[in-house]
Parts: structure tokens; C-alpha cells; sequence
């Protein structure tokens, strides 16, 4: 058996599985949960980092699929089949850890959830999206109790985050051509119609981890649960569309909603596997089919069911989801007492199936460590990932029909990511 000298040599390479990040998942991933700076050996630490995801994914050979509405962005049937669909965006992230005997702490801000689609107006699916943005801030407190069992310590983990969630879409209601031909005096609406949305709510989070210092080993399994928005309120803008050209057209209609962020668990496996080497990877289930069609109606009608069937609701958000599964595994070095690196593959199973773009993705990450000091940590990290081909279009779900004003086609697209973060320990 080797030495516990020669194994100690792993020690400094226990954070290096968090080198590689996630460069794009399905659903409405961001940055997601990480707690892993909770794990840091030090008795203090403060980090702080953004990622920046540069999506390529263009739709194709679209077509306008009702023409109840205008057929095309004009109304004639005019209009571009295809479109670049994604936005970039970053992920910031700041956490301060404390330890204290046998007990750690992690206060911890991060975005987990978001998206930016952004198709624009000029193309023929506009009666489907011209642009939608989600937004989240997660406030996060999370605690560990840590005991000697065996040859290593058990780590019991609980924690809470507070988290904001905000979104937006546009799309158009009715062609202008189509309100020109029905009276020439209607040219000056542009037919398109805004939902804003906004709530906030608790979450919660327990785990379990096991660690051997010696061997750079840890295996560490965390659920976080659910965040229920049973009170999401916004507003429906349909100033843009003139009074008889639809219901609520002409006027903002203040509505309600109720959603929820899914839950996930998440197990992550690392151990040393020679002197400066370590071999991790991890699987994460993400409950995303708990995110359907989101049900939004006036707040008039509130005390009635809010639903596709109940005849009070307005409009709804359509996502469909199935849940997400995500598996990374990868291999680190320590090359020297200041430099170290990973290097990591990453498959996302796609949370759309017929309905939607989001499909498989494979993800490339490498990552590198520098140590100028014992006290300073800096990691920058880069990712290029293969989104798979598909197609969307309609899909028939507990009786009710979603997809049949549009439908498009996708090749495999890139998706490219970089990272940088700094930590001080002491």
C-alpha cells in the first residue's frame, strides 16, 4: 500500500473537479446549486467568479404553422425561416465560508435559473416568441456537522435559500397588416403583446458527504428541494393591440400564476488515483417536468380555478419539460505546488422532446488552478459544447394541443463557455 506521505500528495487536489463548469444545461439551468466551496480545507475563504455562456443554437426551415393570425411576421406570408435563437449571458457567483471545530458554514449568492431567447420580430414564428427572459437571485445559507467514522468523516449538510424569480416575454398577438386591412386607421398598432412576471420564495437543502483526506477521496450526495411561487403576479400589455382584436386587447390586465422551480439531487464522487492525479465525475437528476404550462389568469378571477380549462385563463408560458439528467466525469492534475488542471466531458439529456430546442448537449471542459500564495486561489476555466439537432412543432398533452402555431428545424449548434473566479483563504 502506498505511503501516507505519497497519498497526502493528492490533498491539494480536492477542488480541482470544480474547475470544469457546466456550460449550458436544459431547462432553465444557469449556474444551478453548488455548494462545493463549503468543502474548502481552510478555515476561512471568500470567492467570488462568473461564468460567461456564448449559445449558438439557429432555427431553421421555420414555419407558420396558424393563419388565423396573419400567416408570417407580415400577414402575407413574408418573413425570414430562420432565426438565431439564443442570447449570451453570465452567471456571477460570490460565497463566504467559515469553519469552526467540526462545523462549516457557507452564505452563498447565485443566478441557478434563467433564460434568454431572443429570436426577434422579423421572423415568421413572431406569433410564438419575439423574446422571453427569465431571471433568479438565490440567497443561500448552508452548514455541515462533520465526524470521524472509519478511516474518514461523515459530513451531515442542511441549509436554506431565499429566491427571486422574474421573467418577461413578447410576442405578436396580431399581424399589423392584418389590423391595416381591417381598417387602414389600426396601421399604427404593431400588434404585439408583453407578459411581465415576478414572485419570490423559500427552498431548502440536506446532504450527506464522506471524506478520506489522505486520498483526496470524497463522495458527497445533496438534494435541494423544490421552490414553490404559488403567488407569481405581473402583468399582460396589450396596449400594442387594439380593443376587439382579442380578449384583454387595448389595455394592461394585472394577472396571477402559480409555478415551481424543480428540485434536484445531485451526487458527486472524487478520489486520488496516483500522486498528483484525480479521477471525479457526478450524476444529477433535475425534476424539470414539474415546469408544463403555466396557467395565468386576471386577477379578477382570482378564487376560481386558474387552468386551460377552467375558461378564466388570459394566456400561459408553455414549456412542456421533461426532467433533465446531467453526467461529468474528468480527471485532474497537480502539476506543481502553484499550477494544477482538469479536464472534464459533460452529457445533458435535453429537457425538450418535440416541443422546444432544448436537446441533447456534449460539453468539452478544461480548467486551471494558480496559487501564487497559500492564501490565493485563482481558477479560469473554458468549455465548447455540440447542442444535437432536432425539431419542434406541435404536441398533444393530457388532451390539450401546444406547439401548432409554429414549427422549425435545428442542426447540431455550438456552445462555447469561459470562467474565472478568485479565492482567498486564510
Amino acid at each position: 500500500m502506498a505511503s501516507r506521505k505519497v497519498l497526502a500528495a493528492a490533498l491539494p487536489l480536492v477542488m480541482i473537479s470544480a474547475l470544469t463548469q457546466p456550460a449550458f444545461a436544459g431547462g432553465l439551468e444557469r449556474g444551478g446549486y453548488n455548494i462545493d466551496q463549503l468543502f474548502d480545507a481552510s478555515q476561512f475563504s471568500v470567492q467570488s467568479g462568473v461564468i460567461y455562456v456564448m449559445p449558438q443554437r439557429k432555427l431553421k426551415n421555420t414555419k407558420d404553422t396558424d393563419p388565423s393570425d396573419g400567416l408570417g411576421i407580415n400577414g402575407t406570408g413574408g418573413g425570414s425561416t430562420s432565426t438565431n435563437e439564443t442570447e449570451n449571458y453570465a452567471i456571477p457567483y460570490g460565497g463566504l465560508k467559515g469553519g469552526y471545530g467540526d462545523v462549516d458554514c457557507l452564505v452563498d449568492y447565485s443566478e441557478p435559473f434563467g433564460a434568454h431567447t431572443n429570436p426577434g420580430a422579423n421572423w415568421v414564428g413572431a406569433q410564438s416568441n419575439i423574446e422571453t427572459k427569465v431571471s433568479s437571485r438565490n440567497y443561500g445559507a448552508t452548514c455541515s456537522y462533520k465526524f470521524d467514522v472509519g478511516p474518514g468523516q461523515l459530513r451531515l449538510i442542511g441549509g436554506t435559500f431565499y429566491q427571486e424569480i422574474e421573467g418577461s416575454k413578447e410576442r405578436l398577438v396580431v399581424s399589423p397588416v392584418v389590423l391595416a386591412g381591417i381598417n387602414p386607421a389600426l396601421a399604427a398598432y404593431n400588434g404585439i403583446g408583453r407578459l411581465d412576471l415576478e414572485d419570490n420564495a423559500w427552498g431548502w437543502r440536506a446532504g450527506i458527504a464522506y471524506e478520506i483526506p489522505e486520498y483526496a477521496l470524497r463522495a458527497s450526495l445533496v438534494y435541494n428541494s423544490r421552490v414553490k411561487y404559488d403567488n407569481l403576479t405581473g402583468t399582460v400589455d396589450l396596449t400594442q393591440v387594439p380593443v376587439g382584436a382579442g380578449a384583454a386587447s387595448g389595455r394592461i390586465t394585472n394577472i396571477f400564476g402559480a409555478a415551481e422551480a424543480p428540485d434536484s439531487l445531485e451526487l458527486k464522487v472524487q478520489s486520488g488515483i496516483a500522486p498528483d492525479w484525480l479521477a471525479f465525475g457526478s450524476v444529477k437528476w433535475t425534476n424539470w417536468s414539474v415546469l408544463q404550462s403555466i396557467s395565468l389568469c386576471p386577477v379578477s378571477t382570482r378564487g376560481t380555478a386558474c387552468s386551460a380549462t377552467s375558461g378564466t385563463q388570459l394566456t400561459s408560458l408553455d414549456l412542456l419539460y421533461r426532467d433533465g439528467w446531467t453526467v461529468t466525469g474528468g480527471i485532474g492534475h497537480k502539476f506543481n505546488d502553484q499550477w494544477s488542471g482538469a479536464v472534464s466531458l459533460t452529457w445533458d439529456r435535453g429537457t425538450s422532446h418535440g416541443y422546444g430546442a432544448q436537446t441533447d448537449s456534449w460539453t468539452l471542459g478544461v480548467g486551471a488552478a494558480y496559487n501564487p500564495t497559500e492564501n490565493i486561489e485563482w481558477r479560469l476555466a473554458g468549455a465548447l459544447g455540440i447542442l444535437t439537432s432536432g425539431s419542434s412543432g406541435a404536441l398533444t398533452q393530457n388532451g390539450v394541443t401546444y406547439g401548432d402555431d409554429v414549427s422549425y428545424d435545428f442542426g447540431n449548434d455550438l456552445v462555447a463557455a469561459i470562467s474565472t473566479s478568485i479565492k482567498v483563504k486564510f
